[in-house]
Order: structure tokens, then sequence, then C-alpha cells
């Protein structure tokens, strides 16, 4: 049976591969997208609490993790948050900015699939086909690729690599992605999860249980990073922005500091009530600032030798120890949740074999890569999202 001919092959059908689909289309680029699940934009859907987090207000390189930060400058600059934006706007798309510049749909993740998928329809030059796992890739004696999936083969001049991580494999993330480039000579940087949740397995891990479901405004950070936003406690350790955050930044075995009261300087405050509040505890105090449980925890840990004794009767020294010590609350995780509820795939393609301006391989002409793939990971925010249409548009213009 002969192979069915196409200009070119999307191997994966989330954020980047659609938003490429119909920027080639819109060339008049004949595109097939290929996606194994059985439903496209599975992540999409999912994102940001069902609500897409589409974009920031304020992009820039250093949101994001890479081992080659110059490569991320060009797609970020060619395709900004502003237009994709513009798009969202065309399509009458409300939406909402919350903390930190993040952009958030209204009325649901749906609507920025839906919006992909109007736009690969216009074009009339998209089939998507789901159900397509990809067996094979090879390149023909003609120089065209021969991609073997299980429902066929399908012949391209160009063949994008838009297969993501392996993060949340329930929601079709796989390693195929990382195999195609291996198996055309490209570096593959060693993956591991990102924005997840850390795990516990000491006297911690009890205490994070019985304070499940609190969420606190705190810092978290180490010596490369340090993120002031909600932190969650759950039955398993610490979720939340901030957890997420840091965890891009974290390797196994390591420690970091938690300061529960960024916006205070507890020294200060401690011995000015003790002026003031003589008989005042420091865990009433505190619960004036905090959940009284999580107060408890900290009394427990902190200064169980003098949980009764009133404020005024601390010595200043023992008063900065204990401030000292809410500041700087030492952890050390055991783990994270792993690849299952990671938001992002640290690692992966090295982008110094691929073009900054094209996302082609150096290596193999007409092989493109966009996308979580590669070796770039953006902190929370809809920085990842932002990079999946940027390097979307930057293949787009070359496939």
């Amino acid at each position: 049976m002969s192979n069915k001919q196409y200009d070119v092959i999307i191997i994966g059908a989330g954020a980047s591969g659609l938003m490429l689909a119909f920027m080639a289309g819109q060339r008049c680029r004949k595109v097939l997208v290929l996606e194994k699940a059985n439903k496209i934009g599975k992540k999409i859907l999912m994102s940001g609490g069902g609500k897409c987090n589409f974009t920031n207000l304020d992009v820039e390189s250093n949101n994001y993790i890479t081992h080659n930060h110059p490569f991320t400058i060009s797609a970020l600059k060619r395709y900004t948050n502003w237009d994709f934006i513009s798009l969202v706007c065309e399509h009458g798309i409300e939406y909402e900015e919350r903390a930190h510049g993040r952009l958030f749909t209204l009325n649901g993740a749906k609507q920025i699939l839906a919006m992909l998928v109007e736009e690969c329809e216009y074009t009339r030059n998209v089939e998507i086909h789901t159900h397509s796992e990809v067996q094979s890739v090879n390149v023909l004696q003609n120089g065209r690729f021969k991609v073997q999936t299980v429902a066929g083969n399908f012949e391209a001049e160009s063949v994008v690599v838009a297969t993501g991580g392996l993060s949340i494999p329930t929601l079709g993330g796989s390693g195929i992605g990382y195999e195609i480039a291996k198996q055309f000579g490209h570096k593959v940087f060693p993956t591991r999860a990102g924005l997840v949740p850390f795990t516990f397995s000491d006297a911690m891990k009890d205490i994070t249980g019985r304070l499940s479901g609190n969420a606190i405004d705190a810092t978290l950070s180490n010596d490369q990073q340090s993120f002031t936003e909600a932190l969650l406690f759950t039955h398993r350790g610490l979720s939340g922005p901030s957890s997420l955050q840091l965890s891009n930044y974290w390797q196994a075995g390591q420690s970091f500091n938690i300061d529960f009261l960024p916006q205070e300087d507890l020294s200060q405050l401690f011995k000015a009530k003790k002026n003031s509040q003589p008989k005042i505890l420091l865990r009433t105090l505190l619960t004036e600032y905090l959940p009284k449980n999580l107060v408890l925890e900290l009394q427990e840990l902190l200064w169980r030798d003098q949980a009764e004794i009133m404020i005024g009767q601390w010595s200043d020294e023992r008063l900065v120890q204990v401030a000292s010590s809410l500041h700087q609350f030492e952890v050390k995780p055991a783990g994270t949740e792993g690849y299952r509820t990671a938001e992002v795939t640290l690692g992966g393609v090295d982008t110094t074999e691929i073009s900054s301006k094209t996302m082609e391989s150096q290596k193999q002409k007409g092989l493109f890569f966009v996308g979580e793939v590669l070796d770039v990971s953006g902190q929370l925010g809809g920085f990842n999202f932002q990079w999946a249409w940027a390097s979307a548009h930057a293949a787009s213009k070359y496939v």
C-alpha cells in the first residue's frame, strides 16, 4: 500500500503541535497532525485548573530553565505574549489577570483548544488523526520522511516533533520525542519532573499530613532561587505555587528554607510585643498571622520548652532565635511526586543542535523540534504555553 503524502507531519496534537499546524496551513502547506491519544489537547484542557494560564504579561528569557538561554530569545521576540493575546481577543475569548501577570480564560481552557482547532479548520489544509501512535520515523532515498503509525504509513517533506515531555503520562506524555532525537544523532539532556509537589518520608510527612488543606503565603528558597507565593500543605508533603516553582531548581538530596512570614520582621515584632503586651503567649501572637494548627506544630518544634511562658519573660536572644527559625525553617524533601503530577519535564533535546531561527535540526534537514520536548522549561505562570506558541510560530515559517 502506498504511503499517504503530505508536506508536513506533526507528531503531537498539544499546544505547540496545533499552533504550528494552523500556521503552516496558512502557508498552504498540506499538514497532518498525529496524536496517539483518543482526544487532542488533553494537557491544554487540564491546565490552570481547567482555566488555562495561556501566557503572562511579562515574558523574558530568564523565566526559562535551559542549558542554553540565548536559544529562547529569538522565538520569544518574534512571537510575543501580545501576539497570542491578540489571537485570543480575535476569537472573543474573555480572560482575567491574576497574580504575577498570569492570564487565565474566564470560561475555561476548552476555549483555547477550540480556537486552535477552528484556526486549523479555517485553513482547510490540516488533518488531525487521533489513535495514531507513531512507531517509527525514517528518511527515504528521495529525502522525504516516512512515518509509520498504528493507523498506517505517511510521507512528508518535513516532520515536526511536538510530543511534549514525560509529565502526566495519563494525558499522553511519553518519551517518543527523545527517542526520535537520539535516532538522528541529537544529544538529549537527562529529564526530570518540574513544577511538581515535594514529598517527605521523615517527621515532616506527619506534620504536613496533619496540616493538609492549609495554605499560607510563604517564601521558599535555596541557593539558586526564591519564590514568595502560596504554600499548600498536603497529605504527601508541600504543594502550591511556591513549591512548584522551587521544584524546578531543586535536586534530590538538597534542603531548602521556608520563611513562614516573609512580610514581617519577626525579631522586631517579638521585641515590640514583649514591651507592649508582656503577658501574651508567643503562640497567641502568631495565630494573628498564621493558622492555629500550624502555629501549634511550629511551637512543638521550636519553643516547646517555653510554650506556656509569657513573652515578657523571654530573653531577647531566645526571641531572635525563634524568629530566625521561622524565617529560615529548613526542610529536606525525600523527593517529588514525579511525572505523575508534574506540569513540565525539565531537560530534553539539546538546543545547541537546533536552529533558534527555524527550530530545524542541524543534523537532519526537514526535522524540527518545538515545545516541551526541547531543553526549555518555563516557570509557573503561562511561560510554558508561551514557549509552545513562540517555538511553533518559528518553525511554521520554514516547514
